[in-house]
């Protein structure tokens, strides 16, 4: 498989004037300096890499920003720090990392250009002059863990992802907690295939994880959910998506979707930057609160009591009452 070049795109985004918005006639505060974007997969994957840009493009609308972005780079740490630099450069003002597997990258960019801000989303990494601004998608992951166990009937139920950055492992914590919370005995089967967005790697493994009775899976994929998909659909197995809501798009295959809007992360971190009310060192976190950013989709089979059961849970994760641990220490599941 050929590797994805390092900077296969580089695209201008022309920001919105604040004359072209109406607002001409009100500005008092000068043009905020351009925001720039990496978003280290397709910004079409239907998934979390595409709801990042939606959120970074409606930002650009919101306040007349410009700027660029850079997709489809490799999560490797030295690639993705030779696309922040590129970023960076010029008249940056904000260069924005969408998703954790920017941490270590944006911590050595942001010390080189430390007259330019950063952000990582879905991060955990702060300094002077960077910020993490992160979407609780873990309080989803484990309702969804909640409704996996609630509803299988087979007793065992799956988890897959991709890549082991720390969003991902948070959330397949999450699920596996939420799952043993609602039935102890229910057996979980999880996996992390290494890429996100291989549908033949994903269908194969959806389908070992179905002959071993799995019936219910939570997928935390970007463009690789459709071999997951498919393979639901061969065998009549349910699915539980994330990011965005999959029960809209094909309920007979989702019974769910844990939705984490992520895109609420950019269009943040691209307001307070251009409102002037950008903090560097600090961790913004946004969750359950918000059901505009973090909540369980259901699709219409889902029955009336589980539906009560998994709002009781919601209410005491938004109250504190439940602990959601960072970390999974069980089996792996290999195919």
């Amino acid at each position: 498989m050929n590797e994805p070049h390092l900077l296969s795109r580089r695209h201008a985004l022309i920001g919105f004037s604040a004359t072209a918005l109406g607002l001409g006639a009100c500005a008092t505060r000068p043009a905020p300096s351009p925001v720039n974007a990496l978003f280290a997969g397709q910004v079409n994957d239907q998934g979390f890499m595409q709801s990042g840009y939606e959120g970074f493009v409606q930002a650009q609308k919101a306040f007349g920003l410009s700027g660029r972005y850079i997709d489809k780079v490799a999560p490797r740490k030295e690639l993705l720090e030779a696309a922040l630099r590129d970023l960076a450069g010029g008249a940056a003002g904000l260069v924005i990392a969408h998703g954790g597997q920017n941490n270590a990258a944006a911590q050595q960019v942001a010390s080189e250009f430390p007259n330019v801000r950063f952000v990582v989303t879905q991060g955990n990494v702060k300094a002077a002059n960077l910020s993490s601004y992160e979407v609780l998608q873990e309080q989803s992951a484990f309702l969804a863990g909640a409704l996996a166990a609630l509803t299988t009937r087979t007793g065992v139920v799956g988890h897959m992802s991709g890549i082991r950055v720390t969003p991902g492992l948070k959330g397949r914590a999450a699920f596996a907690a939420g799952v043993a919370a609602t039935d102890p005995k229910v057996k979980l089967l999880t996996n992390f295939s290494g890429n996100q967005d291989d549908n033949a790697l994903s269908k194969r493994i959806a389908l070992a994880q179905m002959d071993a009775g799995a019936d219910v899976i939570f997928t935390m994929l970007n463009a690789g959910r459709q071999g997951v998909t498919d393979a639901c659909a061969e065998r009549q197995t349910r699915q539980i998506g994330n990011v965005i809501d999959w029960t809209q798009r094909n309920p007979g295959v989702f019974i769910g979707s844990a939705m984490a809007t992520v895109s609420k992360a950019v269009f943040a971190a691209a307001r307070d930057h251009a409102e002037g009310r950008w903090q560097g060192g600090v961790l913004r976190q946004i969750g359950l609160e918000d059901p505009e950013a973090v909540r369980l989709a259901l699709a219409p089979d889902v029955a009336a009591p589980v539906r009560a059961a998994l709002e009781s849970v919601r209410r005491d994760i938004a109250a504190g009452k439940v602990r959601i641990p960072e970390q999974y220490t069980g089996p792996e599941f290999t195919a």
